[in-house]
């Protein structure tokens, strides 16, 4: 244990002291081969020390590398446009590098460490709206696709089985912004729901995330949420929404879709004390429910009500051969690609 601290210590200070020695090993070799090597060798070691140099040793390192360049410079008999073009590349290198840093130093660590940090921050917040394991009866997926492809975006999922018991709650939320721009607001968000969904009851689940997000105090602190809380084994059902678009359920028995409007549910985020009132319902064998967000049904061209029934028209199509992948096969098909889109769907076999 003593000497893995001593080299988790020790690790910071002999990555400084690698690129230390690179820099004089290619002023060395620049020295001795000048007409071989050029200036611009000293791009290697800004290239390294960008990704590996935390922002408390970069700016020092970038003013000794520059210094010992300097001193190769003035050490050659005659500088040429080469040479001079060289210098002014390496500085302007030097120069975007610094200002990374300084972008890097409220992290207070180098560029991959932040990187990873990041990704796993997300990977372990994201993992927490995965749907738990559910009887053989019942079948449930989501898919979720962010604007402009990136792997952040502000629709997410969170989804709660006490005790993996007859109660399931799942929760579809809709952060305001799209892809990275609400990305950082929808990881918090779905790290505190998901806290709050396995903590509290279902009818005080939101109530409880408005007035999370009236104490954040954002700008664009608003958010859209509707909830599904479901009994496995009578099929019964309770939807609340949060200023959300209606959910959708696939009626087997009477061969159509049932829009269910919750009224008067306000967004999160606006009001406090705001009610969000329940709507009741029961799943028998054969029905499905849709929730989604409104990148799925809404975009420039169309409004809102005219997408929910291309929705109906797609899912009637889509889903006849099973329902099976068909949240993947709905959410390719549907919504705007320049808008972040979620889709959860959950079937009564």
């Amino acid at each position: 244990m003593t000497s893995l601290t001593t080299l988790n210590r020790r690790g910071p200070a002999l990555v400084l002291y690698l690129h230390v020695t690179l820099v004089l090993v290619c002023a060395a070799v620049l020295t001795g081969v000048p007409d071989l090597v050029p200036i611009t060798v000293f791009i290697l070691p800004l290239f390294f020390a960008s990704h590996y140099l935390g922002p408390r040793h970069l700016p020092w390192y970038l003013i000794f590398l520059l210094a010992v360049m300097l001193i190769c410079v003035a050490q050659r008999q005659r500088a040429d446009l080469r040479t001079s073009a060289g210098v002014v590349a390496v500085f302007f290198i030097a120069f975007i590098v610094l200002q990374a840093s300084f972008r890097r130093s409220r992290l207070g660590v180098s560029g991959p460490r932040g990187e990873s940090m990041l990704v796993d921050l997300r990977d372990r917040i994201m993992s927490q709206g995965m749907l738990p394991p559910l009887p053989a009866e019942w079948y449930a997926e989501t898919a979720l696709r962010s604007a402009g492809g990136t792997p952040f975006a502000g629709d997410f999922v969170v989804a709660s089985r006490p005790g993996n018991g007859r109660r399931l709650d799942l929760v579809v939320v809709d952060v305001s912004g799209k892809g990275e721009d609400a990305g950082t607001r929808s990881l918090l968000l779905s790290g505190a729901f998901s806290g709050l969904l396995g903590a509290l009851p279902p009818e005080e689940f939101l109530p409880a995330a408005n007035d999370y997000l009236l104490r954040q105090e954002w700008e664009e602190g608003f958010a859209t949420a509707i909830h599904l809380t479901l009994d496995l084994d009578a099929g019964d059902f309770v939807l609340r929404s949060a200023g959300h678009p209606p959910a959708v359920q696939l009626s087997a028995g009477a061969g159509r879709w049932v829009v269910h409007p919750a009224e008067g549910g306000t967004v999160l985020g606006v009001l406090e004390d705001a009610d969000f009132p329940a709507v009741h319902g029961t799943m028998r064998r054969g029905d499905a429910m849709l929730l989604y967000t409104d990148g799925l049904v809404e975009n420039r061209s169309r409004d809102i009500a005219m997408g929910i029934d291309r929705l109906q028209g797609q899912g009637e199509r889509l889903l006849r051969s099973g329902m099976d992948d068909g949240a993947r096969r709905l959410i390719d098909k549907l919504g705007s690609r320049n808008d972040d889109r979620a889709l959860l769907l959950v079937h009564r076999r």
